[in-house]
């Protein structure tokens, strides 16, 4: 077969890449259908079975190594798939003639007898009839393989980029709720220290414990809810030592619903709300109420924060903590979570957080 006239238009397979590619399962596959072929066209020949079988064989490795060698074709104008036919059917006649020729004692052994020269033509038309059809399957299989692979790369490449995404904006969103926490917390420390309370170095040496125990918890991208509640529950053990007459707290959280992932710092973020929009403005103080309960038949899982404080009209311009709040919870849990405000008959202000939780940890 002439090569095209273009040089730059091919690439030829150097003979190691192409031989890289007879896997053991292609070379039993051609030896298999060489096999089969050779018993179904065997009845119309007087040849043995073994001399067909050896003749066929060569055969058909000449037809896998063209078809092969046709992948490594990178022309312009022609199609790899035509190569590989074109290059399949131009190496049945030159593989079956050099087949006849050598188990004929040669060309003129060949010629003499008009058995092996019918012999020739029956057998090139079989290797066409059966090759190229199984060529043409095997061309598709590959096509299909590589389209489910890139399928897969594609889809995997896109869920890598959106987890990527929603780990990039809990980093922003997590980013502005710890300056804020911390800086609310020591502006409280240093009001205290203005005033000359005496409940200042306790408080301060309680914030500096705090601080210590829960700044790796500020980082982590695997928290629980029970996690988060340890981490409210000391936050208003501090606050609580700041004002002593003014606040009081209680927990209410079923057992069954702390193993369940958490964004961090967002239930701090609505007790921190509580603390500084509810309770801190009224003179005599309040109360804030942490709880969690997962409904049996729903499954869902509904965390609230409630404060016995000023109340909606006062607090209806959230602070930075609650406006991202929304953000990262449709980032972490997404569109199904829900953050419900309401005022209690007897005031204050209550958020309500609905999630379906996806995994538990043990």
């Amino acid at each position: 077969m002439t090569p095209p006239s273009n040089p730059s238009a091919v690439s030829h397979g150097t003979l190691k890449t192409v031989l890289a590619q007879l896997t053991g399962r292609r070379v039993a596959a051609t030896l298999i259908t060489a096999a089969i072929g050779t018993l179904i066209v065997s009845p119309i020949f007087e040849t043995p079975l073994l001399t067909l079988l050896a003749r066929a064989v060569p055969i058909a490795m000449s037809l896998l190594f063209a078809f092969l060698w046709a992948d490594q074709w990178h022309g312009r104008g022609i199609p790899k798939w035509a190569m590989q036919i074109m290059a399949m059917a131009t190496a049945a006649p030159l593989a079956t003639f050099l087949a006849y020729w050598i188990t004929s004692g040669g060309l003129q052994g060949f010629i003499a007898a008009p058995a092996r020269v019918s012999g020739f033509f029956v057998i090139t038309l079989a290797c066409i009839l059966i090759g190229i059809p199984m060529a043409l399957g095997t061309m598709v299989r590959e096509r299909d393989a590589r389209n489910h692979s890139q399928a897969l790369d594609l889809a995997l490449a896109k869920e890598q980029l959106e987890r990527q995404t929603s780990d990039a904006k809990l980093a922003l969103l997590q980013a502005q709720i710890e300056p804020h926490f911390l800086f609310n917390t020591l502006a409280n420390v240093q009001e205290l220290v203005e005033t000359g309370s005496p409940r200042a170095a306790p408080v301060f040496k309680a914030l500096i414990a705090y601080l210590r125990a829960t700044m790796p918890q500020l980082q982590k991208k695997t928290a629980t809810l029970g996690d988060e509640a340890r981490l409210a529950r000391s936050y208003l053990e501090l606050m609580a030592m700041r004002m002593p007459d003014r606040l009081r707290y209680e927990f209410a959280l079923d057992e069954d619903v702390l193993g369940f992932r958490f964004p961090a710092m967002t239930l701090l973020t609505l007790v921190e709300n509580a603390i500084r929009h509810g309770i801190d403005p009224t003179e005599g103080g309040g109360s804030v109420t942490i709880g969690a309960h997962r409904d049996p038949s729903s499954g869902v899982v509904n965390v609230w924060v409630a404060d016995s404080g000023v109340g909606v009209q006062e607090t209806s311009t959230p602070g930075t903590g609650l406006a991202n709040l929304r953000q990262r919870l449709v980032v972490f849990f997404g569109s199904g979570s829900q953050l419900e405000f309401s005022e209690p008959p007897g005031g204050g202000l209550r958020v309500d957080l609905h999630f379906t939780p996806t995994t538990a940890t043990a």
